[in-house]
Order: C-alpha cells, then structure tokens, then sequence
C-alpha cells in the first residue's frame, strides 16, 4: 500500500511539474536577421521603460548588464548582445502586452548579426560563411559560438520549457536586395526552424520587415518587392510594412523612432493574426 501510495506521489508530483513547466499564457517570438533586427538605434530613456509582462531570454552573456546566456529577465534594451541598440523586438512586444488579456506574457528571444546574408541562418551554409565573414562580422559571429542559427535554436528549446512559440520575426535583407531567390532561402531556414523546435507552420507565423522605404531614402528599398512575394512561398508569411518609418541618413538604418513604429507595425500584424 506505501508503495502504491508513493507511486501515486510521484505521478502527481510529474504531472504538476509539467503543467507548471510550460505556460500556454506565455507567448515566445524568435527574432533574427540583420542589423536592423538587431538594433541600430540609441536607445533614449523612453525605450527603457519596462513592463513586467514583457520577457528577454537572454542569448549571449553580458556581465555589464548582469545578465547570463540562457535566462530570463524583464526585457530592457539592448535585447540582442551587450552594446546593441534599439530595436523593433522592443516596441512590439510592448505593443502586443498593451493589446492582449492581462495574463498574458510576452517572451523575446533575438540573434541577429549585423551585415549578414540569410545565407548565416542556413545551417547547410553557416560553416562556409563564418568562414568567408569579413573581420568587422567576427566579433559579432563569435558572440554565438560562430553558430547564429544553432544559438537561437538552442535559446528557443530553452524557451519552450516555459512557454508557447507564437511567432517568428525576420527583418534582413539588405545584403541580399536584388536576390530573387531570397524567399527559398528565408524558407530553408523557416523549415528548419519548424523541424527543430517541433512547430507546425499553421500555429507559426513568420513576419518579414520591408527595408527602410524609398520614401525615407532607401538605399535598399527595391528589395521591398521581393520580401512582398514571400507570402507565395511560405503559406504562413506577413509582410510588415516600413511605411512611414524614419530613416536615418546613411539609408539602410531606421531612427529610433522610425523602430519604434516598425515594432509597433510587427504587432499590428500578428494582432489582426491572432484575431481573425
């Protein structure tokens, strides 16, 4: 009888860890792509404004900031690595807490690695790129053990003893403007993802950014009709608009609050998503 009894303690103890492990109210999206996912802008004080329900996982380790490669604290900019800046990951995770049940939590988890092409997040082509990367990338490439692609995976399995994979957010395409096979290429990666974390791409969305718009002096603006095309590949794919998001001069970067209105044009998204 004690021993049927300790039986039924263990089951019970088992099951009330799992239910406790993973958090369906606890909405994760991976982010990756290149240096405007990954935060060009200064942060002002306005950006560090935080909201308990909003997460970071963090996925490389800062000791300025206290922070440690694989766990979780209120998101505050930089989101990316130690010295990076604002992004559009801040704005909608703020904007997507502002709009959903109380309950609710948002986790966040970026890798992306200035001046890269997509070709980074494709783990049949990383070696060979890491290796090809230019000096002024190395630093950033070894922040992830050369290995973007596998850190985010590696953060998102973490993730999941938590909580939900929602969504995937993608803005690159810079080094890439004029590549007509970007949409394979972005599914490659997309399919992986869904491989490895155990995802169906129904439950999955991915949002890709358009480049800093013509209108705001773009330089890579043209590659804005082939990340359009993207939802003709991916079934489960959203353009998000740049319209009417600053640009800073040098034309290939937003302004702070040109990542504030993208980040906010990303949850607009994925509400109208999630609400229909």
């Amino acid at each position: 009888m004690k021993f049927i009894k300790q039986i039924f303690l263990l089951i019970s103890i088992t099951s009330y860890s799992l239910v406790n492990a993973q958090d369906p109210n606890f909405h994760i999206y991976l982010c990756f792509g290149q240096s405007n996912m990954e935060g060009h802008g200064k942060f002002e004080p306005q950006d560090t404004v935080t909201d308990k329900r909003v997460m970071l996982l963090q996925s490389v380790d800062c000791p300025e900031l206290n922070r440690k490669k694989g766990e979780w604290y209120i998101a505050q900019s930089p989101l990316t690595r130690c010295h990076t800046g604002l992004t559009p990951a801040d704005y909608f995770a703020k904007t997507l807490a502002e709009n959903t049940a109380p309950n609710v939590r948002i986790g966040i988890i970026n890798v992306s690695v200035g001046g890269c092409h997509i070709q980074l997040f494709d783990k049949d082509s990383t070696a060979t790129y890491v290796e090809k990367a230019p000096n002024w990338m190395k630093g950033m490439l070894s922040a992830y053990d050369n290995n973007p692609y596998a850190r985010l995976v590696e953060m998102a399995k973490i993730a999941q003893k938590s909580g939900v994979i929602k969504g995937i957010l993608l803005h690159q395409g810079e080094s890439n403007t004029g590549d007509r096979d970007w949409p394979n290429k972005v599914n490659r990666v997309y399919t992986n993802l869904l491989n490895d974390l155990n995802l169906k791409a129904e439950n999955t969305p991915i949002l890709a950014g358009e480049m800093l718009s013509a209108e705001e002096g773009g330089k890579c603006a043209s590659m804005n009709a082939i990340i359009q095309t993207l939802p003709q590949t991916i079934q489960n794919a959203h353009v998000v608009s740049s319209k009417d998001c600053e640009g800073i001069p040098d034309g290939l970067h937003f302004s702070p609050a040109g990542y504030r209105q993208l980040g906010k044009n990303y949850a607009k998204i994925l509400l109208n998503i999630y609400h229909h």
